[in-house]
């Protein structure tokens, strides 16, 4: 009679947690700090990390016609960073094989060439079934006009100091113009 009773409960328990598994993939994220993606030495990093202040997501690459706007991120980042910019890069191969190299090699092309000292996260896919969870919420979970699918590399996305996506700029955008500078700027009061 007991071992009735546990195999009953069991059972039920077995089918609470299938019930409760597509539940749990219905779970749409609120903010940017939600996600944790290996940092490009392959350690945990966390968003969170940087709440409170104002981000730059940027998906890079290297070998496409706009790699040179790492010089204008990296000026961004050093000119707003005390007041609480953070630029981040997330390498990407999804546009032509335009970074193609290990997080080893990314890292080293863009401290070498650009000098870049902003965080830089490991390889993602900013589109396509392999998608990452947040370029998922980067272009499905937010309102227009930010969502939509990337279309190149070098697509910045301007968050507040709460973790709301507040802008979007295409790869033609760059980091320096003067639309960008006021939003950051407007961001970081």
């Amino acid at each position: 009679m007991m071992s009735m009773a546990i195999s009953e409960t069991l059972r039920f328990l077995t089918i609470g947690a299938a019930l409760l598994l597509p539940a749990a993939s219905l779970f749409a994220a609120s903010s940017v700090y939600e996600f944790t993606l290996p940092s490009i030495d392959g350690q945990p990093a966390p968003l969170q990390q940087y709440k409170g202040k104002v981000l730059l997501l940027v998906n890079v690459a290297s070998k496409c016609g706009f790699t040179p706007q790492y010089t204008a991120l990296e000026a961004m980042y050093e000119k707003y960073k005390d007041q609480g910019l953070v630029v981040i890069g997330f390498p990407a191969n999804n546009f032509m094989a335009q970074e193609p190299g290990t997080n080893e090699e990314i890292k080293t092309f863009c401290t070498r060439k650009f000098n870049v000292t902003f965080p830089m996260y490991g390889k993602v896919s900013v589109k396509g079934d392999d998608k990452t969870p947040l370029y998922q919420f980067l272009t499905d979970q937010t309102k227009p006009p930010v969502n939509g699918e990337i279309k190149w590399n070098f697509t910045k996305f301007l968050v507040d100091r709460n973790g709301n996506v507040i802008s979007r700029f295409e790869p033609k955008v760059k980091p320096d113009d003067p639309e960008v500078t006021a939003a950051i700027e407007k961001a970081l009061k």
